[in-house]
């Protein structure tokens, strides 16, 4: 099976939530990338939507769509409520957090601890689907510390679904509440891919989403024999012309250079400039376009440097583009 195989509006290219990386800036530079591709916010608790400071923690460029708000929380009628303010402020899904295993989130009862609830989350689910019109969708673990049980995780599938979950993203690892911290939790415990291919074979109504570990295109895309697409995290960031090689074999259309990439986000890099944004808070998001690149070190060296001195405008990035265009001199 390939990506032509799975119904278009069923195929799935997603890049994960990620805390401090996945902002407006960050998610505008991958839709040039990946037009296709299915975006999400970075968490946003609950009650920071219902309490906070909306225009910060929900700022979203039009051309972000199709774009996915993160929630986190335990309180079915506060997610409701933040739910409910997300689809108002124009985003297509709202995703709850089942995974996340920080001290943080397990501290305030929601994340990855919810995986050991799923009474508590349907009833989130069905709140938050009642409070909206966009679909409500879950990312989940397959369990918690020594839950290596798939009845129990496929409980927990069955449970939330009956709530009206039609999607789940699939992290294929448990999470370890106690003794990892959160970037240990994405590398330690086991993947486990069979058990996501296994409940979309038990569930095929069900649209399965598998994330954590893939780090190529290959990768990404023998997962599609399986279930319904993949969601990338730091592989997409650290290097986002994957992110662009996968839209163009799973969509189609033109593969383009990274150069070329890079200038098509010009407008909105001025447009933000001059509203006041410092050019440093775009261009951290790009540094990893030519990684492994010829002047790929000097491209970053350039904008790492550059982007945060006063008066930081396009003419920086366009040095740094011209770093990885020079001649190879011959010895």
């Amino acid at each position: 099976m390939d990506a032509a195989a799975i119904p278009a509006e069923q195929l799935r290219l997603s890049v994960a939530p990620m805390m401090d990386w996945t902002d407006t800036h960050c998610r505008v530079f991958h839709r040039v990338l990946a037009p296709h591709a299915r975006l999400y916010t970075e968490m946003v608790h609950a009650n920071a939507v219902i309490h906070g400071d909306r225009a910060r923690l929900l700022a979203m460029d039009p051309i972000e769509h199709p774009v996915a708000l993160q929630l986190g929380g335990s309180e079915p009628e506060l997610l409701a409520q933040a739910a409910r303010i997300g689809a108002e402020h124009g985003f297509d899904e709202i995703n709850l957090n089942c995974g996340c295993p920080s001290d943080r989130v397990q501290a305030g009862r929601f994340g990855a601890c919810l995986m050991r609830e799923p009474a508590l989350v349907a009833d989130s689910v069905a709140a938050m689907i009642a409070a909206c019109d966009v679909p409500v969708t879950v990312k989940c673990r397959l369990g918690v510390d020594d839950d290596h049980d798939f009845d129990r995780f496929i409980a927990f599938i069955d449970t939330v679904a009956s709530a009206g979950c039609g999607m789940f993203v699939v992290h294929a690892r448990n999470a370890w509440l106690q003794g990892l911290s959160p970037k240990e939790n994405r590398e330690v415990p086991p993947l486990r891919y069979d058990w996501a291919y296994r409940l979309k074979q038990e569930r095929p109504a069900l649209q399965v989403i598998v994330n954590g570990g893939i780090a190529t295109e290959s990768e990404a895309t023998t997962h599609l024999s399986h279930v319904d697409g993949a969601m990338l995290g730091r592989a997409a960031y650290h290097d986002p012309w994957l992110l662009h090689r996968l839209d163009v074999a799973w969509f189609g259309g033109e593969l383009r250079t990274r150069a070329d990439l890079l200038r098509a986000l010009r407008p909105y890099v001025e447009t933000e400039l001059a509203r006041g944004v410092f050019l440093k808070h775009i261009t951290r998001h790009l540094l990893g376009l030519f990684s492994a690149e010829r002047g790929g070190r000097a491209f970053r060296q350039v904008l790492s440097e550059g982007a945060h001195k006063p008066g930081a405008d396009w003419s920086l990035v366009e040095r740094a583009i011209a770093l990885t265009q020079a001649p190879v001199v011959a010895a």
